[in-house]
């Protein structure tokens, strides 16, 4: 929960802003937020204290968009949801006077930070082609029709409103710069390639129902992990911050190019938004706690940094020749291991 804010900063939370639009009753547009952790703002380190895990944030896009243009926000996005999560616990919160609509959902369904997890150990330990192909398998043979179910329970529930599916960016630019981390070159490109696949099946099923989709891959290109300038979280401390899109993520990548699908132009973050969005902490948390029992049935999906002592990993590296008590042999037959498993 966010401290009291000055008097500017009240007068601002409660006057209409620019680009207001009403909804048909003339009270402000009613905009109902969908989704994972992509929506919620897992990776801005900030949430709001509604009583549950969903992790959501005032600077994630859907908070952003909604205090930009004086919309009713009902936040529903979650840490850790699926597909079935959000028809059971989101969905209720569409009706025929809602009138935008954003979703971000598929990536927990294929197991993505599973897959991450797997190809962050050191070659020599890890399958990570393994997991990459049944990640990428679920979202050709099976997403498809979990997104089409979705999206149909979706417009039937909110059928005046305006939807937009929003996708997911490459994670990372071909290298890694963390210690405790060992993903290759060609790890980095399956991942990269497995979030394309996704969001061209994301794209599929929500222009079939007539829906928007919103690819995030063109903005984030030079803002991946490891770049100077980070819109996606590394390896960071809360480990659950990381792989997500940081506050610049939100602000300067999702928010942009959501509010101009969504609402015909792009809203652009600047301090008045952001002092708006702060100041609606306290209303959002109060209606997300609302929701908390069906939340709790929801649980955050959180990558899990390599452990060398484990004895998964200790059997893979005596097979390998690994001494463990040395980086220099760790590393050595990573780039080994990588290098047979690319050109393999």
């Amino acid at each position: 929960m966010f401290r009291r804010l000055g008097l500017a900063a009240v007068v601002l939370a409660v006057l209409p802003t620019f680009g207001w639009q009403p909804g048909a009753s003339g009270a402000a547009a009613s905009y109902v937020a969908l989704g994972d952790s992509y929506s919620s703002g897992v990776g801005t380190r900030t949430y709001i204290s509604d009583g549950t895990s969903c992790q959501r944030s005032v600077y994630a896009y859907p908070s952003l968009i909604a205090s930009a243009k004086g919309y009713a926000l009902n936040f529903r996005a979650c840490s850790g949801a699926k597909v079935s999560d959000v028809t059971s616990s989101q969905l209720s919160a569409l009706s025929t006077s809602t009138n935008y609509v954003t979703i971000s959902v598929g990536g927990n369904d294929a197991g993505f930070t599973s897959v991450l997890t797997e190809c962050a150990k050191p070659a020599w330990a890890s399958n990570c082609s393994g997991r990459v192909a049944t990640a990428q398998s679920y979202i050709n043979n099976t997403l498809p029709g979990s997104l089409a179910t979705l999206y149909a329970s979706i417009k039937a529930k909110a059928p005046n409103a305006k939807v937009v599916a929003v996708g997911y960016p490459r994670l990372f630019n071909g290298e890694d710069c963390n210690a405790l981390t060992w993903f290759s070159p060609d790890d980095e490109s399956r991942l990269n390639a497995t979030a394309d696949l996704i969001n061209t099946k994301i794209s599929a099923a929500a222009t079939a129902k007539g829906f928007t989709f919103v690819n995030p891959v063109s903005a984030f290109v030079g803002h991946a992990v490891c770049d100077s300038t980070e819109w996606l979280n590394g390896l960071s401390n809360p480990i659950s911050e990381s792989y997500h899109p940081n506050k610049l993520g939100h602000s300067s990548g999702y928010t942009p190019l959501v509010s101009t699908k969504l609402v015909g132009a792009a809203v652009l973050v600047n301090a008045a938004v952001m002092t708006r969005a702060e100041a609606a902490s306290g209303k959002l948390a109060a209606q997300q706690r609302t929701y908390a029992t069906k939340d709790a049935r929801i649980r955050p999906e959180v990558f899990v940094v390599p452990d060398l002592s484990s004895p998964e990993i200790r059997a893979a590296a005596r097979r390998a020749g690994v001494d463990l008590t040395s980086r220099a042999s760790i590393d050595r037959f990573d780039r080994l291991y990588a290098e047979a498993q690319a050109a393999g």
